[in-house]
């Protein structure tokens, strides 16, 4: 890892208010703190105890590894029939293909099961498989192609089967 690509984590870490950044691989480790807000407090803060960053930082760490992030829904929930969401389980960019010029992975009305592959996240170079980790038919795709998208951001909505 180069300056460059630590400076466009910092940047990243800056812009989604981020106070703690690990990075772990085979001979490389990377630990950022930093503090939120105005500045206010000390430079290296103590642990974070927002849930959403403390599973950002754990997803971080397993680099290449594929990414899991809706639980299947209960019986009962099913049987409802609510619109469920498919979340995105990081910070990074939303491709709704494989490469550039292959049909997309989903569509709405394509029916999905818990493996189906429904996108990638790019986060630091690294391709994320989101799977739909339930069965059903999507009804919304939700984020644009190539844009960033959020921790927890909608990426598409579901009817469960």
């Amino acid at each position: 890892m180069d300056l460059k690509e630590i400076k466009s984590i910092i940047d990243l870490m800056k812009k989604n208010s981020l106070s703690e950044f690990e990075l772990e691989e085979k001979d490389f480790k990377i630990k950022l703190k930093r503090p939120i807000g105005g500045g206010s407090g000390p430079a290296l803060g103590g642990p974070v105890d927002d849930p959403e960053l403390t599973a950002y930082s754990a997803l971080a760490r397993q680099s290449a590894a594929v990414v899991h992030q809706a639980p299947i829904p209960s019986p009962a929930s099913v049987a409802s029939g609510p619109e469920s969401e498919i979340k995105s389980p990081m910070i990074g960019t939303f491709y709704c293909t494989p490469s550039p010029d292959a049909a997309p992975y989903v569509e709405v009305g394509s029916e999905v099961g818990p493996d189906t592959v429904v996108c990638i996240v790019e986060a630091m170079k690294v391709m994320n498989e989101i799977k739909a980790e339930t069965r059903g038919i999507i009804t919304a795709v939700v984020a644009e192609n190539g844009k960033p998208v959020e921790f927890g951001q909608v990426l598409f909505k579901i009817r469960p089967l």
